[in-house]
């Protein structure tokens, strides 16, 4: 009988924990799983994102997508700004968290300049690099005007204009990068460092075969926090470019917006929202089974 009442104790004690979830559960559900569970809805109709009657499309918003030459580009720059931030993150945040964890107190007053871009909205820095690289009135322009060079249309260029875009939101979120990689320098123990000194090995080999193996948590965590905003990158896009030239510089997020509200193709632009969905679920995933194996292979 004692047995019977422990184990029931133990059930209504289990049972009381788990419904300390209920509340994030709740707003998980209103604020992520409904809005997925809509979008994925409305993808299937041809709602012009206005009409109060929804009409069935049923596939062919998604047969559309194969087809669509500028959803194409802008699912291929999406991949661009994702890979290429991320790759850019990870370099420059990795070098200047070495820099600056072996450069003493002056190291203070330096982190907090490089994380300042990161709290400046993604909107004003759009518009900053908009006065410095635009036509008319630029400041890059008007410097070489300046020395009587010509003036140059550099954001009608969209390789140009990817390449800046891909430099901004690397240059704002480094600092990001960069504290991810201070905290993964910080918690490996001294200890460590000083018998590898006094085995004779040097600094590059240190850094390569102790502190880079040692730092995979925070380069995991790292990789896919910038993975996942460059994947869904949209301010500084519509702002710097809106796009253009015509459709070159689109990422899926800015194009959503432009089918909606530009073409009133809500149904369409719900089946570019679904796609970019598992697209991030997608590199997610890919990326944090890589992350596993190459934790297993350095040995944490």
């Amino acid at each position: 009988m004692s047995d019977t009442k422990a184990a029931v104790r133990r059930f209504f004690k289990g049972s009381s924990i788990n419904l300390m979830y209920v509340p994030a559960l709740t707003i998980f559900a209103i604020f992520l799983v409904w809005p997925v569970l809509q979008g994925a809805y409305l993808s299937t109709t041809s709602w012009d994102g206005y009409s109060p009657t929804l009409s069935s499309a049923g596939w062919s918003n998604y047969t559309r997508l194969v087809s669509d030459p500028n959803f194409l580009v802008a699912l291929r720059n999406t991949f661009i700004y994702g890979v290429g931030s991320t790759v850019l993150q990870q370099i420059i945040g990795l070098f200047l968290a070495v820099l600056l964890e072996r450069s003493g107190k002056i190291s203070n007053s330096v982190r907090a300049i490089i994380y300042l871009p990161v709290l400046i909205s993604p909107v004003v820095m759009g518009t900053f690099y908009y006065l410095v690289f635009r036509y008319r009135q630029g400041a890059l322009n008007g410097i070489l005007e300046a020395f009587g060079v010509q003036p140059v249309a550099y954001l009608a260029n969209s390789n140009f204009a990817i390449a800046v875009i891909v430099f901004i939101n690397s240059f704002q979120f480094v600092g990001v990068s960069m504290i991810i990689y201070l905290s993964g320098l910080q918690s490996i123990p001294a200890e460590v460092h000083e018998a590898a000194q006094l085995d004779g090995v040097n600094g590059w080999q240190q850094f390569k075969d102790i502190t880079w193996p040692m730092l995979h948590p925070a380069f995991a965590a790292s990789v896919v926090i910038n993975l996942i905003g460059g994947l869904k990158l949209y301010d500084i896009i519509k702002v710097l470019t809106d796009g253009g030239p015509g459709f070159d510089t689109n990422s899926v997020s800015t194009l959503i917006g432009r089918t909606y509200f530009g073409s009133q193709a809500a149904g369409y632009a719900a089946a570019q929202g679904v796609v970019l969905f598992f697209i991030i679920v997608l590199f997610t995933v890919i990326t944090n089974r890589w992350l596993d194996r190459r934790a297993t292979r350095v040995g944490l």
